[in-house]
């Protein structure tokens, strides 16, 4: 898998497809151009993203420049319909077509043609087969990863092969998926999309199992929600809900030793997530331009050793955890 990102760093835009709030069609397109600026050059999106909301904006964007000079990805499981519903919950501003879940062969193909339409491009890079976890489906999820098994599976490895697409794998916010699609006979993702499990607050069964089978299988990680929605950095949301007391608490500790140090969370938590062999890129996402500079500052941050010895000691961090130089 050859991606060139710079500092190991993307750009996730989930926030784009107006989650959490409604965002004004010129912060969109001011916070990719400030991406693309300051050097980013892959950006991760998926039709979730409000229903479709997040591949329109980055296809207006990007479709400006050389197809050649960015990875894209983007992530099947969902098709978006004509047919419109009322919204809530994380995207409850998205906009009002329906998000119907299919891992099927057809709906895979059909996602993809959706998505390159949106995108405003004649390929993808990265093609992940989306939220087949127990946080979507609930018990009904091992039917629905049999389902992408037979399906979205074959539909990817098939384009690989062919060299339609250049990596596959899966995306969601547990491990367990990953695991069991680096463990199929018949199935062999090459780069997997790990959202909220391999960060600074959250990484333990992440570390136990998911990281070192990929590293052992040759499988890429990208990191996304390195942040865990923000509650890192004083936000309301960890994991995409309302932040418990007990979680509020965690950053509050975090933040006193970074204080002592001279230490940036944000610089942490980057740092922390791509300190992993396996970890290909982390994907931050964002809605403010500004930001952008921010997250490039702070992988460039020095920090000292003595701050990670510090969270070791007092077990925010595993001791098993490769850390940063």
């Amino acid at each position: 898998m050859s991606m060139k990102i710079k500092n190991k760093i993307g750009f996730g835009t989930a926030p784009l497809g107006n989650m959490f709030r409604d965002i004004p069609e010129e912060e969109a397109q001011a916070t990719i151009q400030s991406a693309w600026d300051h050097g980013i050059r892959y950006f991760d999106t998926a039709p979730l993203y409000g229903a479709g909301l997040s591949e329109i904006r980055l296809g207006n964007s990007l479709s400006k420049y050389n197809r050649d000079d960015y990875v894209l990805s983007t992530k099947v499981g969902r098709v978006i319909s004509d047919e419109e519903e009322e919204k809530e919950g994380l995207f409850q501003s998205a906009r009002k077509n329906k998000v119907i879940d299919d891992y099927t062969e057809d709906a895979t193909l059909r996602s993809i043609e959706q998505s390159l339409e949106r995108l405003k491009t004649d390929r993808l890079d990265i093609v992940y087969v989306h939220d087949i976890s127990p946080d979507f489906h609930g018990d009904e999820w091992i039917s629905k990863f049999d389902e992408a098994r037979k399906g979205a599976f074959k539909v990817l490895a098939r384009l690989k092969e062919e060299g339609v697409i250049s990596s596959w794998g899966i995306g969601v916010n547990t491990t367990i998926p990953i695991e069991l699609a680096m463990n199929l006979e018949d199935a062999h993702p090459d780069l997997s999309l790990s959202a909220t499990q391999y960060t600074l607050m959250q990484h333990d069964r992440a570390l136990e199992r998911m990281m070192p089978t990929a590293h052992e299988k040759g499988m890429g990680i990208v990191v996304g929600a390195p942040f865990n929605s923000g509650a890192l950095l004083g936000g309301s949301y960890f994991d995409y809900a309302e932040a418990a007391p007990v979680v509020k608490a965690h950053v509050q500790n975090l933040n006193e030793s970074a204080k002592r140090h001279n230490v940036s969370l944000k610089a942490a938590a980057l740092q922390f997530s791509t300190a992993h062999p396996a970890v290909e890129a982390v994907i931050p996402g964002s809605t403010r331009p500004e930001r952008i500079k921010e997250d490039l500052a702070a992988m460039a941050e020095t920090i000292p050793s003595a701050f990670w010895q510090e969270l070791v000691e007092k077990g925010f961090i595993s001791p098993k955890a490769p850390l940063p130089n």
